[in-house]
């Protein structure tokens, strides 16, 4: 596999986002050097955290596309949580700072200046992390084959839990950056036409504060993704369910399912019908695990078969 096409097998939505929250970092620390505001600081913090979180993670996203090897036979899904944890600790980080600098501002207020430069970077900043966070939720729906109508943005939040690693990342810093934007833009007109000048402060700590609820978040998924976390239920009755179709098929003895990454490894052991020949028993098995490696969330399938018990174990037809 080439480069740009390991490139293309990415998180499209951590790479988007890197570059758009690059441009609105930038933008941001400019209009905080020339305004003084606390608040766009904390803004271009935040933006600049997602920046690096995002780049890092889609980068991640491409090494954990890379296929299984002999000594890797599981493959690389687990990659993109070892990415993601070091998001968390640039999150952190930035989050800190934020805080702190809205504590100084709370202790020590101080007017800023360029009300307009920090008003329409901010509202550029509403509209380009709105953007990327439509897109993330798009991604959500897509990843998890979500019901189409519930609508994007319930959905989104519905089954952001199902969603690949990357994308979850994507999702919860954009939600707060999308938030973030609204928090500055109040602060700043409380500053400006109120004369609430600790206002400034207040905005940002509550933005770091929202900067380690992400980070939270998104260590806590990734730290149960690395240890391997069972699929969620739903992904379990899809697979268990197409398992059962089959009308030799009459009950699973047991069926494990562990993630890796946006992926799923499945093992199970089904009861056949009696009567059923080792040839044809054979065939039956062949057959469903090409069923189960034509679904998407699936990496790899270990199936074995056996005759049937007489006893139901888990499932009934």
């Amino acid at each position: 596999m080439g480069f740009i096409e390991a490139l293309k097998k990415g998180n499209t939505s951590s790479g988007v986002a890197a570059l758009g929250n690059t441009a609105l970092a930038g933008g941001k620390g400019l209009a905080a050097v020339f305004s003084g505001s606390g608040t766009m600081f904390a803004s271009s913090m935040h933006s600049l955290a997602d920046a690096v979180n995002q780049g890092f993670v889609y980068f991640g996203s491409v090494l954990a596309e890379r296929p299984a090897s002999e000594k890797f036979p599981t493959g690389f899904g687990r990659v993109i949580n070892i990415f993601c944890m070091v998001a968390v600790i640039v999150v952190t980080i930035m989050a800190y700072e934020t805080i702190k600098e809205g504590w100084h501002l709370l202790v020590e207020p101080k007017e800023s200046e360029g009300f307009w430069v920090n008003m329409i970077v901010l509202i550029a900043a509403f509209v380009v992390d709105g953007a990327i966070l439509l897109k993330a939720m798009k991604e959500i729906a897509k990843e998890t084959s979500a019901d189409k109508s519930e609508g994007v943005i319930k959905s989104a939040f519905t089954n952001v839990k199902n969603a690949a690693p990357a994308t979850r990342l994507v999702f919860y810093e954009d939600l707060v950056a999308t938030s973030s934007a609204v928090l500055a833009i109040i602060g700043i007109l409380l500053a400006q036409f109120f004369g609430v000048l600790r206002a400034d402060g207040v905005a940002s700590i509550i933005i770091g504060l929202l900067m380690l609820f992400v980070a939270f978040r998104v260590g806590y998924d990734n730290m149960i993704g690395l240890i391997g976390v069972s699929a969620p239920a739903e992904v379990k009755d899809k697979i268990t369910k197409l398992l059962l179709e089959r009308e030799e098929v009459v009950d699973i003895e047991h069926i494990r399912m562990i993630q890796e990454g946006r992926l799923y490894h499945v093992e199970g052991s089904i009861e056949l019908k009696k009567g059923i020949t080792l040839t044809e028993a054979d065939d039956i098995k062949y057959k469903m695990k090409e069923l189960l490696l034509r679904q998407p969330e699936v990496a790899d399938v270990i199936l074995a078969t056996i005759e049937d018990e007489g006893v139901l174990d888990k499932q009934e037809k």
